[in-house]
């Protein structure tokens, strides 16, 4: 005979659908649970099996060969309707089961036994059943394992579940970042348009450059999925080349740097110097079209666990009258981040090209 629906049928399908799991491709973890389950209970057959509104589906199965069957000959939608646990030592004494086919074949499925699977809400949502075509009974041991690798099955759903959930909100606050930081820096453009003053211009084009830095250091760690703590190579790498990109086509650029792991905020601050150093020298560096290139470099400091920062290019220099620790808006800046990073600054200024070089000790243990 057919079962009854769940008295919470709805709720019940909802629970099970949040999931997202109905037709998905076989997955050895699942495969692995139901493969245990068949060896130790010694059967023919196990199923990790979620009962759907006219059918149930398996998700793993050992010793069956098909992925559903109809809720028709479904032992497993009588058993979602009782305890947690239900073994049937031998099906056709079961007045559930007296005009079930499956039972009633040659051979039949004579001997069942499903542990629920229940949502943390308490909904049934099928069962990890193991089932064998002659009469027997399990063992304490087996039905205490049968239960042990229920839960095991719900952890492995849980699991994909929050791991989608974490997906899906990231996307979503990615896209809102994203939109903010375009927002910004479509702002700030338009200030700079307005602005007359140079030195307003000047503060408006560094604080461009930060919103550069974040929106470059956000697209890598939204990519990586690395937590706090980010590659200065493939960091520094990807700045560059978008400092590449808008270069005048007289000036190349190039970087030379180790791979350092190193916080987030440490590494705005490294991108923050790195993109207002470029963007001066591609302003002040280079007139009349003059060739030159512009040079970074991120090495060992001198320190347990320090980096090395140095941004160098072989324009002109500063002007005659611009002592090196007096310089403009660009030097000031470069000083803020040292500030931030806890360092001190070298400014190297000549005819043969301005440096700048910073030493901090990074908060992140490099092994």
């Amino acid at each position: 005979m057919e079962a009854q629906k769940h008295p919470q049928q709805d709720a019940r399908l909802k629970r099970l659908r949040s999931y997202d799991v109905l037709d998905t491709e076989r997955e050895a973890d699942f495969d692995d649970i139901a493969k245990l389950a068949s060896q130790i209970c010694g059967t023919a057959i196990s199923v990790v099996n979620l009962i759907d509104a006219e059918r149930q589906w398996f998700k793993a199965e050992t010793g069956l060969g098909v992925r559903e069957t109809p809720l028709s000959t479904s032992i497993c939608s009588h058993v979602i309707l009782g305890d947690d646990f239900v073994e049937i030592p031998d099906t056709l004494l079961d007045p559930r089961m007296a005009d079930n086919p499956l039972c009633l074949g040659n051979p039949g499925l004579r001997f069942y036994a499903g542990a629920l699977l229940k949502s943390q809400d308490g909904l049934p949502l099928g069962t990890l059943c193991v089932l064998d075509y002659e009469p027997r009974e399990l063992t304490p041991l087996q039905r205490e394992t049968l239960r042990v690798l229920s839960r095991q099955v719900m952890v492995q759903l849980e699991m994909r579940k929050a791991l989608k959930a974490n997906r899906l909100l990231r996307q979503e606050v990615d896209h809102r970042v994203k939109n903010s930081l375009q927002s910004l820096a479509s702002l700030v453009r338009v200030q700079e348009r307005c602005v007359v003053s140079e030195e307003a211009r000047s503060a408006l084009a560094s604080v461009h450059s930060r919103i550069d830095a974040v929106a470059q250091l956000h697209a890598l760690l939204y990519r990586a999925d690395s937590g706090p703590v980010i590659s200065v190579k493939d960091y520094t790498d990807k700045l560059i080349k978008h400092l590449d990109s808008i270069a005048p086509s007289n000036v190349a650029l190039s970087m030379s740097v180790q791979d350092f792991q190193i916080p987030s905020n440490e590494a705005v601050a490294v991108g923050t110097l790195i993109n207002e150093f470029v963007a001066n020298s591609f302003k002040h560096a280079f007139p009349n079209d003059r060739a030159g290139e512009v040079s970074i470099r991120i090495d060992s400091g001198d320190a347990p666990d320090s980096v090395r920062v140095t941004c160098s290019d072989n324009g002109v220099g500063l002007p005659n009258d611009v002592a090196p620790e007096s310089g403009g808006l660009g030097l000031l800046i470069a000083e803020v981040v040292s500030a931030e990073l806890q360092s001190d600054m070298d400014v190297v200024s000549s005819e043969k090209g301005l440096s700048i070089s910073i030493e901090f000790v990074t908060s992140q243990p490099q092994e």
